[in-house]
């Protein structure tokens, strides 16, 4: 992308910042290049990710244009038409409704849904006027979606939400156990680690537990493919075997821990005979016990944990089977192990620092303890503080629903695609007095519901910090400047705050929110009540940091405490010292009765629907849906299911399906990526309204939540699946962006160059030609047009050539497998059509041999499986460096590295068939 093409600037030549992506919290400097373009590159001096990135992070230089950008403020008017509107007016009208609600109806009236794409200084601020101001504690976080069952399941057994281990930890285990977590693709610089540790330690192993075999199983020791929603079962069975077989850290237990007996007995109870375990988690009993005796037998061992163990109804159950093993046998608080909680957003864990739950107080305190409430209030000086938990996502939207909340404010993230019952979120929001949401893109499907748009800075823009997963707090730096009237959303809050009449919220800039957040992190910290005793969030080292200070904060790791000299110091890893926060010091071991989802299959509904993120894309797409290099991997939604399931319910591959449950469907295209179980399908949750006619797959995941977290049950929701019949199927690839509403099943994908749509529909055709002409826009009768029909297998393809370059192109066909696209694509960056690109277009099919590039494998360096696998051929390659060292593919982030892998595998299977066929014939 070319700055110097949009109204953005560069604040400075290069500034170090901090990418928006997940949890990892990898470091990200910005410059401006030669050609005018956004220079982005790993920081080399971030420990997070040393110089590395994804190609997420390596693309961000295409998603800060302003294509699609709110900004201006917007109100609508009488006829429900949104029109642009002043700051003041509509702050004034933001202000004046919310008060007026509160004062009619009483502040839980009113609600606050955040994100972990806020900034902590955003996220302080929203909690602050929320819990302190309004009173209320309804202001909850699309981090409920993610991360909730790990803050609860922390909070339960070390008496508060501590993450123990850090990064290196994963270098110093000599066993590494990711469950629930596909970190190849969800955290791909993490999982980078530990693959290149793996090549100088090949003694260490890596064991994946999933129902999938996803990506990252590719370089595991041993693949566990769990059944989906036992992973109580198979943790209570750990816990067990390391009970009864004397590995249990006996002197760690009665010096450090209350609870063991009872825990041990609840797993006694179901889980004491492994062949039992092996049988409810419908895994081998060779593979279950080779998992236990790696386990039992390896003193250093990381258990990393992801959105498979949290998004359950029995997710805070997970996590603490999973951490009650790590006390039993010590394996907490030293280098090299411990349970890792793998977050999922990049400001996840700051927004849970500041009380972003609404269950929780800033700063690591709890709403339900008076001695917190007071410590707040009294700090805050505010004229109220919450006194109760608020409501939960599902909970809140729910109430909105029913009319009990009036009001909701919206920042930074987009509900009625990624909650689950999505068809509820939009019903209640249909029905809310007032919905105000602050983002940076205009339209969103949550958007288009909104009463007032306000226009927030986005990445590149915003000023403030954000934590890792690891407890670093880094900086994420301004280097772009604020586009139209868009402000920073901590900004925004204090405007509506002093409109409300309250004090309290006049800032200077963010570095003063942030010292704030510090001192009441380190204020009257160590006073101990009934159930807690000294915190260990504790910024007391950061605290009076000026302009400067802040401007220049190095990464760190909290606590951050003040030494003697002057110098500041953060933590590595914590509970080195065996003290935890409830009141006793000691850790506790939870009692996790192991219990099925809440929804089983049934002859309705007989398979299980498991949705997560795909390699390249982010939440709801509104960033990485902008980059051309991010939608090359993956560019539409799909049903991945098992080739004999799609057999029997009647689906094709390549074909479009239609998946039900009792509260929504969707429609995308089924593939059988060979890493899924019977009787489950996957999809992924990333597509929405905007980029696809019918996938948000939020509208069919059941609403269930875990009890004591509130996350929901995105892991498990039964469904039914059948074929989505279309008379013909298409695509687009245009210079022009086209309505295509009236087409039955259309998904929309950035190209380079172009706009590529993805179509389906089920009217029937008489003249093509007319129809084409009409959906393209192009009706001059003398334009420079392409086409070829042929009536016996109802292919059809048109081409508009303005000044001998290709404009746009129709395909279409009775049948799904059409021409490919990546060598069309190609055709879009030349500047004059040759005639052998003009009888290929015609033709269907590249004349000039290697055209056809195929889908791209690796999109670092825009590499397509048809040139990796002709290449592997052509040279006789084996290995995956020798791949790197031809093509680069797999040479940048690593994310491609399994899926080469699998190219290998496959080439020479083939190879050897052949051979066998040739020997044979012979």
């Amino acid at each position: 992308m070319n700055l110097s093409q949009t109204p953005l600037a560069l604040a400075v030549a290069t500034t170090r910042t901090t990418c928006p992506y997940c949890g990892v919290g990898c470091g990200v400097t910005a410059s401006m290049k030669e050609d005018g373009s956004l220079g982005i590159k790993g920081d080399e001096q971030h420990p997070a990710n040393l110089g590395r990135l994804c190609v997420k992070g390596s693309a961000l230089g295409e998603t800060v244009d302003l294509d699609g950008r709110l900004l201006h403020p917007q109100m609508r008017d009488a006829q429900g038409q949104l029109q642009q509107a002043s700051w003041d007016d509509a702050l004034a009208h933001v202000a004046g409704k919310f008060a007026t609600i509160i004062a009619e109806h009483g502040p839980d009236a009113v609600a606050l849904y955040v994100s972990g794409q806020l900034l902590t200084e955003d996220y302080y601020i929203a909690n602050k006027l929320m819990k302190g101001y309004i009173g209320s504690a309804n202001i909850d976080t699309n981090s409920r979606l993610c991360m909730s069952s790990a803050v609860a399941g922390h909070k339960r057994a070390f008496g508060e939400d501590l993450v123990p281990v850090c990064y290196e930890d994963l270098e110093l285990a000599d066993l590494v156990v990711l469950v629930g977590s596909n970190a190849a693709w969800c955290h791909p610089i993490l999982f980078q680690r530990i693959a290149r540790l793996k090549e100088t330690r090949p003694e260490m192993r890596l064991i994946v537990i999933d129902p999938r075999r996803t990506a990252t199983c590719e370089l595991a020791d041993l693949h566990l493919p769990v059944k989906a929603g036992t992973d109580v079962w198979l943790f209570n069975g750990l816990m067990s075997y390391l009970a009864h077989r004397g590995l249990r850290d006996n002197a760690f237990i009665q010096a450090y821990t209350q609870g063991f007996n009872e825990a041990l007995a609840v797993a006694d109870a179901d889980c004491a005979d492994p062949a039992t375990v092996a049988r409810i988690c419908k895994l081998s009993l060779q593979d279950l016990l080779a998992f236990y005796e790696a386990f039992a037998n390896t003193e250093k061992v990381v258990t990393g944990f992801s959105m498979g163990v949290n998004q359950s109804s029995a997710g805070t159950d997970k996590v603490n089977s999973i951490i009650n093993c790590h006390l039993a046998t010590g394996r907490i608080g030293k280098p090299g192990m411990g349970p890792f909680s793998i977050t999922g957003q990049p400001n996840a864990m700051g927004g849970r620092e500041v009380g972003g739950l609404a269950n929780m107080l800033a700063a690591h305190m709890d709403l339900d303890q008076p001695l917190h409430r007071d410590i707040v209030q009294g700090f805050w000086q505010s004229p109220r503080i919450a006194d109760k938990p608020g409501l939960k996502a599902v909970d809140m939207f729910r109430a909105i629903e029913e009319g009990r909340i009036k009001a909701v404010w919206v920042m930074a993230t987009n509900p009625m695609v990624s909650l689950p019952d999505a068809d509820l979120v939009q019903r209640a929001l249909q029905k809310c007095e007032l919905v105000v949401s602050s983002d940076v893109i205009s339209q969103t499907d949550t958007n288009a519901f909104a009463h007032v748009l306000l226009p927030a800075l986005a990445w590149g823009e915003k000023d403030g910090t954000v934590t890792n997963s690891e407890r670093r707090i880094s900086r994420q730096r301004a280097f772009l400047a604020a586009p139209g009237e868009a402000r920073g959303d901590w900004h925004i809050i204090c405007d509506v705050a002093r409109r409300m009449g309250f004090d309290g919220f006049d800032f200077a800039g963010p570095h003063e929110i942030f010292d704030e957040h510090a001192r009441l992190s380190a204020h009257r910290n160590g006073e101990v009540d009934a159930s807690h005793a000294r915190r260990v969030f504790n910024l007391a080292g950061l605290t009076g940091l000026d302009k400067t200070g802040y401007d220049t904060l190095a990464p760190i790791q909290w606590p951050v405490q003040r030494l003697s000299d002057g110098s500041v110091a953060g933590t590595a890893r914590v509970l080195q010292d065996y003290r935890f926060t409830h009141a006793d010091g000691r850790a506790r071991f939870v009692p996790t009765a192991p219990r099925s989802p809440a929804h089983s299959a049934c002859e309705d509904y007989p398979l299980i629907l498991n949705t997560g993120r795909v390699r390249d894309h982010w939440h709801t797409m509104t960033r990485t849906g902008k980059s051309a290099t991010l939608a090359s991997h993956i560019p539409e939604s799909f049903i991945d299911i098992h080739p004999q399931d799609a057999l029997l319910y009647g689906v094709r591959e390549g074909g479009l399906a239609r998946v039900s449950s009792r509260w929504g469907a969707m429609v995308a295209r089924v593939q059988h990526g060979g890493g899924i179980p019977r009787g489950s399908v996957f999809v992924p949750i990333h597509w929405n309204g905007q980029s696809a006619s019918d996938a948000r797959v939020g509208a069919v995941v059941n609403p269930v939540v875990d009890p004591v977290s509130g996350e929901p049950e995105f892991k498990h929701t039964p469904v039914a699946i059948e074929e989505f019949r279309v008379a013909w199927h298409g695509f687009i690839l245009t210079r022009h962006a086209l309505a295509l509403d009236d087409i039955t099943h259309w998904t929309r994908v950035q190209g380079r160059d172009f706009m590529r749509y993805e179509l389906a529909g089920r009217n029937t055709i008489g003249d093509h030609s007319a129809w084409a002409r009409e959906v393209l826009g192009v009706r001059d009768p003398d334009a420079d047009w392409l086409e070829y029909e042929d009536l016996s297998d109802g292919s059809y393809r048109a081409v508009h050539v303005v000044d001998d370059r290709i404009d746009m192109c129709l395909f279409m066909s009775a049948r799904p497998d059409l021409p490919s696209r990546s060598w069309l694509a190609g055709l879009f960056a030349k500047e004059k059509l040759e005639e052998a690109d003009r009888v290929g277009l015609l033709v269907g099919a590249p004349i000039e041999k290697g055209a056809d590039t195929g889908p791209t494998v690796c999109s670092c360096f825009g590499v397509g499986r048809n040139t990796i696998c002709n290449t592997i051929r052509e040279k006789g390659l084996s290995e995956v460096g020798q791949v790197t060292a031809c093509l680069k593919a797999g040479g940048n982030c690593g994310s491609c590295v399994p899926e080469i892998k699998k190219l290998l595998v496959e080439i020479k299977v083939l190879a050897a068939a052949d051979a066998q066929e040739g020997a044979t014939v012979s």
